[in-house]
């Protein structure tokens, strides 16, 4: 049976103010101007989240298969039908464990796959991970990561400046795996090393990086100069200021910004006491910290209030939706399948208000409850 939907349709090439979306099964069927339809709500493709450590009070970075069920539902009430499980930097017995944990829910469709944020990250740019686990890219841990989850890792994010970090960028890049830039210190030609090696994605873009001054670019510039390179940005307004969320933004262009949302396990949840990768956090007023130096760990953010941050920022719902949907899903080679509202990819979308709060989310062709 055919299913529609009416109102405002954010498509990847504009919005069409009186349209409808159709579905047969778990597939789209029709994205059309549907005349009869007088404003209605918004409807945009599901949201794609590349980088989420959990939610809800439940999290990623454990290697609980429960947890993760649980952070993905918490995400999916928002809008999320896709999504990563972040971890952070651990020791590498947890990252086999969760890859083992988590390769049968990525099978069964609660996750698009895993995403490792260390341990191969930069002592001096480290912000939340534990510099405990710190440690140079390993060949040998990535290859035996990659057999395991068969297929279930999806991107690694490392810093270029580490010993045997190039290597491991064309390791993954060879098997099917996103090399991401983040956490790191490394000099703009260093980037611009990585990027050339195979690396597509800037974590987090300004933060945990090298920051930018005029005779060393360092990585913010040079990962905004890279045509195929994708930049993450969390539009909380903690992580950036709006005026550097707009300004990267308009630099990348929307094909090329991602919004993300960083989000930690007290995301949705009261203010209180959190830990994350084994470190204490403190989150007052939603912003997360770590409670021995004040760094920002995470975020409390979700996708839904990400894409309201970023359209109150000044950016156009039509951009800020492909910042959401289309351009992660792009990002992390799922983009023949999800993120946008168009035909024969699967019926995943978000209905929200006039204010973008979420009214109702369809993942796969059914009506989350």
């Amino acid at each position: 049976m055919t299913v529609r939907v009416n109102g405002r349709v954010v498509t990847p090439t504009g919005v069409i103010r009186q349209g409808c979306v159709e579905w047969h099964g778990d597939r789209i069927t029709a994205v059309a101007e549907y005349p009869s339809v007088r404003d209605g709500h918004w409807i945009l493709p599901g949201f794609v989240d590349m980088h989420t450590h959990g939610g809800g009070g439940h999290t990623f970075t454990t290697g609980d298969a429960d947890q993760a069920r649980a952070a993905a539902g918490f995400h999916l009430a928002h809008g999320t039908t896709t999504l990563l499980a972040s971890l952070v930097s651990a020791p590498f017995p947890l990252m086999r464990a969760a890859t083992e944990a988590y390769a049968p829910l990525v099978d069964e469709g609660v996750l698009a796959g895993i995403h490792f944020e260390g341990p191969y990250l930069s002592a001096a740019r480290c912000g939340a991970q534990n510099p405990e686990y710190l440690r140079d890219p390993s060949t040998d841990e990535l290859t035996e990561l990659i057999e395991l989850g068969r297929g279930a890792i999806r991107m690694v994010t490392l810093a270029p400046e580490r010993d045997g970090a190039l290597e491991a960028i064309k390791l993954l890049t060879a098997q099917r795996v996103v090399a991401a830039v983040g956490h790191t210190d490394a000099t703009y030609d260093q980037t611009r090393a990585a990027v050339a090696a195979g690396a597509s994605v800037g974590t987090h873009l300004f933060n945990g990086m090298r920051p930018v001054h005029h005779r060393e670019p360092g990585p913010v510039v040079a990962l905004l100069d890279a045509p195929g390179v994708i930049c993450e940005l969390v539009a909380d307004g903690v992580h950036l200021h709006d005026g550097m969320l707009t300004f990267a933004t308009a630099t990348a262009g929307p094909d090329r910004a991602a919004l993300i949302t960083d989000a930690m396990a007290a995301a949705g949840m009261p203010d209180g006491e959190y830990e994350l990768g084994g470190q204490a956090v403190t989150v007052a007023d939603s912003v997360a910290r770590l409670a021995r130096d004040g760094a920002i760990a995470g975020s409390t953010l979700t996708m839904d209030a990400a894409l309201r941050h970023a359209v109150n920022a000044g950016i156009p719902i039509a951009d800020a939706a492909r910042m959401v949907a289309t351009t992660p899903a792009r990002a992390i080679g799922l983009g023949d399948r999800v993120g946008a509202l168009q035909v024969g990819l699967r019926a995943d979308l978000v209905v929200l208000d006039d204010d973008l709060n979420v009214v109702r989310v369809l993942r796969g062709g059914s009506w989350v409850e």
